[in-house]
């Protein structure tokens, strides 16, 4: 429990900091909130002072000038509020804005390892849901308790003032109060922490589901799937139905306890008045006084909840935040140009430190040349590349471009000269143009139509409606295999890279779109270094030097011919039964 408490005060610190430049805003506010608490509350005093001192005494001139100064206060403390709220609101605002970024860049920096084992859904709660549940630690949290405390603390103060008597029987029901408050605090608490994690739950589930619906509807699985996310739904609307629950007994308790200390002061005053020991004003002012007294109370417990749950969301999104998955990027070198000599030395790698998914691999590749990848699924091809642009750190051995450790490269720098198209193309909601491009802003229309012309895109893209401002749905459902990888070609050419890594990229296309897809291929590694990985083999024929790999091994390399004419070699074996394949 202490723990919990130091971590509280911890994650409240960490998210307090984050005003610090709004602090002039924050300090606003704080200010405010010392001036509401009196001014807010002064009304029955000045309420017992009209009733005992005007309208008792019949003094109507008195009267009318405390009216106007009554009205005075009311209008002040209605611009104070709206102040206090419309500035507290634009602090968390302005708090969970710059979080988002600063959520978003930290989330993109982060090695590949952690969205292999974190969910998507669970990421985007914690950017999305969990950031905004930050903004009620300042709107419904510490400024707005703040403000609930000290306004306790100004109608206690008005109480004693006007009448002692009447102020500790109103007290006497405080500690049923305190007690229904902190069961109440303490059950919420439990009951929001599983609402936030199972809409975490429920989030990471449609997330993954949205994205496979295609093999959802093709495998028939919508019953199966449906049954699953019934018991998520169940098991979040049981959460949110306890928290209703807990509210629907709290407020008819404080309601009952606000009732009997109301019954005891009616009881006690009128005894008072009957024998003069307190007046007609403090009588009718003290139920004004214990409304202002047990309402922020009521709502303190609520607040507490809310606060409790903004730490719970700030400290999710602190994990993210502290997370130091990242490859250390300290080299030196970032204005480069390459000649595209690669070279790997006894490179061992594995995803989880334990199981090697290359075991002391080395090869070189000369600059212009072209190396072909060659191997069974799971033999590490794709893995050579993820290394190669430095997406996880190898374990052993040594990678290098130029001679120079790719150690030393920045990140950015690295990634610039080497340009990737993958098997699964990704394109982004928006136009061709801006998903060549990636909106970098030095790149021109021009040089995209040239890039196009060059591989042999231009005159299927200007087919599209709009040409290259034709609009691309979410990852590019509206348009063909084909036409996806043209983008991803032109997009790798137009960044005129030193090297180039092309991941599959006729595996999942026809026999005729593969005609124009090797065209354009060849038209990209012209006079560059480039790694081919493929699973057809006759589209590699003329590679200067082909790779085969046997799980995480190099066990043949060679020209096609030379690897072809090897009796029992592995290449030989993959070529065939591709060849018997086709022939079926």
């Amino acid at each position: 429990m202490e723990e919990k408490k130091t971590l509280d005060l911890v994650t409240l610190t960490k998210i307090l900091k984050l005003a610090k430049p709004y602090r002039t805003l924050f300090f606003l506010c704080l200010f405010m909130a010392v001036i509401i608490a009196p001014i807010s509350n002064v009304r029955p005093f000045l309420i017992s002072k009209i009733v005992d001192e005007n309208i008792m005494q019949g003094d109507m001139a008195g009267l009318a000038k405390m009216s106007l100064i009554y009205l005075g206060f009311v209008f002040i403390n209605v611009i104070l509020r709206y102040c206090f709220i419309y500035y507290s609101s634009v602090l968390g605002q302005s708090v969970i804005k710059d979080l988002r970024v600063k959520v978003f860049d930290h989330v993109s920096s982060l090695r590949l390892r952690f969205f292999d084992q974190t969910p998507i859904g669970k990421i985007t709660t914690r950017t999305i849901s969990d950031v905004q549940a930050v903004n009620e630690v300042f709107t419904q949290g510490v400024l707005t308790m703040f403000a609930d405390i000290l306004g306790i603390l100004a109608v206690i103060g008005f109480m004693l003032y006007t009448s002692w008597k009447l102020t500790l029987i109103c007290l006497i029901t405080m500690p049923l109060l305190i007690m229904a408050t902190y069961i109440f605090k303490e059950k919420v608490k439990v009951a929001f922490q599983k609402v936030r994690n199972e809409i975490s739950h429920m989030n990471a589930f449609l997330q993954e589901q949205i994205s496979g619906m295609q093999v959802v509807q093709l495998f028939t699985a919508e019953k199966v799937q449906s049954e699953k996310y019934r018991k998520i739904n169940r098991r979040y609307t049981g959460a949110n139905l306890d928290t209703i629950e807990y509210y629907a007994i709290f407020f008819p308790v404080v309601e009952l306890i606000s009732a009997i200390a109301l019954a005891m002061l009616v009881w006690w005053g009128s005894k008072g008045i009957w024998n003069s020991t307190i007046s007609v004003g403090a009588f009718v002012s003290f139920p004004m006084y214990l409304n202002m007294l047990f309402r922020p109370i009521r709502m303190l417990a609520d607040k507490l909840n809310t606060l409790q749950m903004g730490l719970v969301a700030g400290d999710r999104v602190f994990d993210i935040l502290e997370n130091d998955e990242k490859i250390p990027d300290d080299g030196e070198l970032t204005q480069i140009g390459l000649k595209g000599h690669i070279e790997f030395d006894q490179v061992s790698f594995a995803y989880d430190d334990e199981n090697y998914v290359l075991q002391d691999l080395s090869f070189e590749l000369e600059p212009g040349e072209t190396l072909a990848i060659v191997g069974s699924t799971g033999s590490g091809k794709t893995t050579i590349i993820n290394i190669l642009n430095r997406f996880y750190e190898i374990q052993k051995g040594l990678i290098t471009i130029d001679g120079t450790n790719i150690k030393k490269f920045k990140h950015s720098a690295l990634r610039k000269r080497v340009a990737m198209v993958l098997q699964d193309v990704f394109l982004f909601q928006g136009t061709i143009y801006e998903n060549m491009v990636l909106r970098n802003d030095d790149i021109t229309r021009e040089q995209v139509i040239q890039a196009s012309k060059t591989i042999g895109a231009h005159k299927f893209m200007m087919a599209l409606p709009d040409g290259y401002d034709f609009i691309v749905s979410e990852r590019g459902s509206n348009l063909s295999m084909g036409q996806r990888q043209l983008i991803s070609f032109v997009r790798a050419l137009v960044m005129d890279p030193d090297i180039l890594i092309l991941d599959e990229a006729t595996s999942s296309i026809d026999s005729e779109t593969e005609a124009i897809i090797q065209f354009a291929i060849e038209k990209l590694i012209e006079k560059r270094t480039s790694i081919i990985i493929a699973h057809r083999l006759s589209t590699i024929r003329h590679a200067d030097n082909i790779l085969v790999l046997d799980s995480g091994r190099l066990v043949e390399q060679g020209h096609h011919d030379q690897l072809i004419n090897k009796a029992d070699g592995s290449y030989k074996k993959l070529y065939e039964k591709q060849f018997e394949r086709a022939m079926v």
